[in-house]
């Protein structure tokens, strides 16, 4: 049986933890001047997949 292969897009977004998978905010590439810090600053932060997406993304990732 062949080995399985992950989503290439997805292993290029997603970074496995311990017990989170980790993801990148959106609306973070271009027009920031019409932002505040405080929203940017925010943007920065880590963020971690949702529960209800957690199932699909791991069969993407093949974890």
């Amino acid at each position: 049986m062949p080995k399985m292969k992950s989503v290439r897009g997805a292993a290029k977004r997603f970074n496995v933890g311990k017990n989170k998978i980790k993801r990148g905010s959106a609306f973070r590439s271009h027009i920031l001047t019409k932002m505040s810090q405080k929203r940017k600053r925010d943007l920065r932060q880590e963020k971690y997949v949702d529960s209800s997406d957690l199932k699909a993304v791991k069969k993407m990732l093949c974890k």
